[in-house]
């Protein structure tokens, strides 16, 4: 019998039917609505209805948080919340070759620009049309890197984004990946799911974050019923099946993320401490500086050295070569530089969002960062393993919930990437019987994720509410309505597709 394709080299699923993604439940009548709507809004705004739908869903990490960009794995899983991208290429009779996209909420003004995939991103002037140019960008990039010469082209576009934005539920990897799928098929191209991840995660870049691939990855990737274990380097997924019983709860902070925004002094501001960790310690365990800093670019490239330092006292983890050898306190520049031998900005300047940090950053909290980075990628093996080990399912749900409090503490102590409403809303569903709760994505605002039992989902939710939402909704910050947008149980839902009809 033939070997079945891996699941990674598979290219992304064409279907004509909804129900091959969103079931048979009151979710399919929902999409059926939302679709309809969508098609009716492309014909009122282009004149013309939409060649084919692109979807990709928003994800929760479950355990690894900024790690991906160390080239650690990550163990997220994709939630029911997607976006979905109408497309329809331009005739090549018509006269103006521009790229025009609307958004099915009017609150997002219609954006143009021209049909030109060389054009640069003014990322000074911030329009939320700028993530569909990244795909656009990435898109005639790769095109042309196989040799395929696509001429530029119009598009009339429509967006309809249910994953909430700042959140950090991966609301802008939806719309690129989305975005990038759409352009794709519109060319008639598909590609392996591995493929359409790496490109995907190129792409973003593109708006000025240093993203690492894992919300990218298991946009693409998902599998329905499975959280996926995904490695960097080459990208791939290993389905992760969580144990009967247990429920993920995701609850958001309402304090916005706006990772673009911020990323000088905070995502880019982690990127780059960690990048500095790595080269000095390469550096202390015997690497020449200007070795080091030519080839350690992550954290994960000197692991192997750190456990031979820690071989030598009798461990095997590499914290104990960080603690070591990097001084608690804060290093300055001037301090960072002299181990180096060499300037930081000299040593950056290929990357102009890691220069943006050092225009900012007064000190490096290198110890704290590479810490927190090796326990993290430790609690996702941990994860994993307890996952497929042989006690029973209460056990399992146990020990989740230990790894996923422990992660937090990492993340909120170690990696200070936690806020006062993430705080108060991670101690209120432990107080109300969660297993485990941390912060998820990139944090400074955005989403807790709680593992909770089957049985006390519907009263927990109820609690939630009581305790950290009513304050608010009475104030005005949310509307009663809304609250099943901000606080949601999900199990593992699919990954991204096209859809012609």
């Amino acid at each position: 019998m033939a070997q079945m394709a891996n699941h990674e080299e598979l290219p992304i699923p064409i279907h004509d039917t909804l129900d091959a993604v969103y079931g048979d439940s009151s979710q399919l009548d929902e999409a059926r609505l939302r679709f309809h709507r969508l098609k009716s809004k492309f014909q009122q705004v282009f004149g013309h209805p939409p060649q084919l739908f692109a979807r990709s869903p928003g994800r929760v990490n479950l355990i690894g948080e900024h790690i991906d960009y160390e080239g650690y794995s990550v163990l997220p899983m994709a939630i029911r919340q997607d976006t979905i991208v109408a497309i329809r290429k331009c005739d090549d009779g018509d006269t103006e070759k521009v790229l025009r996209i609307a958004n099915f909420n009017d609150k997002y003004q219609i954006c143009t620009y021209p049909a030109d995939p060389t054009q640069e991103i003014d990322l000074k002037n911030r329009r939320w049309g700028h993530y569909f140019i990244c795909g656009y960008k990435g898109f005639y990039e790769f095109a042309k890197s196989k040799g395929e010469n696509v001429g530029s082209v119009g598009l009339d576009v429509l967006i309809d984004g249910a994953v909430p934005t700042g959140s950090g539920l991966s609301s802008s990897a939806a719309l690129v990946c989305a975005s990038t799928i759409a352009i794709m098929a519109a060319f008639d191209m598909n590609f392996p799911k591995k493929v359409v991840a790496q490109l995907t995660c190129d792409c973003e870049r593109h708006i000025g974050t240093q993203s690492g691939g894992m919300d990218q990855a298991i946009s693409v990737m998902a599998k329905t019923g499975f959280a996926e274990l995904i490695d960097f380097n080459p990208v791939r997924a290993t389905d992760v099946q969580l144990p009967a019983g247990g429920t993920f709860v995701v609850a958001n902070s309402l304090a916005v993320s706006q990772k673009a925004v911020t990323a000088a002094t905070n995502y880019n501001n982690r990127v780059v401490e960690c990048r500095l960790a790595a080269i000095v310690l390469g550096i202390k365990l015997g690497m020449k500086p200007q070795e080091a800093i030519s080839s350690v670019k992550t954290l994960s490239d000197v692991e192997g050295l750190c456990i031979s330092f820690a071989s030598t006292c009798g461990a095997t983890d590499p914290v104990v070569a960080v603690k070591e050898n990097l001084k608690e306190e804060p290093y300055t520049a001037g301090e960072i530089e002299e181990i180096l031998r060499e300037s930081l900005p000299s040593i950056l300047k290929d990357s102009s969002s890691s220069l943006d940090v050092l225009n900012v950053a007064k000190n490096f909290k290198l110890s704290q960062r590479a810490s927190h980075v090796y326990s993290e990628a430790k609690r996702v093996h941990a994860f994993k393993d307890t996952v497929s080990s042989t006690v029973s399912d209460e056990d399992k749900l146990k020990k989740l919930g230990d790894l996923m409090n422990d992660s937090h503490y990492s993340c909120s102590v170690l990696y200070e990437c936690s806020c006062p409403e993430l705080e108060e809303l991670v101690n209120i569903c432990r107080e109300n019987g969660a297993l485990g709760a941390r912060l998820t994505g990139a944090g400074w605002g955005g989403c807790a994720v709680a593992l909770v039992k089957d049985s006390i989902v519907p009263q927990f939710i109820l609690n939630l509410k009581e305790r950290f939402y009513q304050s608010r909704i009475d104030r005005g910050v949310i509307n009663n309505n809304d609250l099943g947008l901000y606080v949601f149980a999900s199990k593992p839902s699919s990954g991204a597709a096209i859809f012609k009809f």
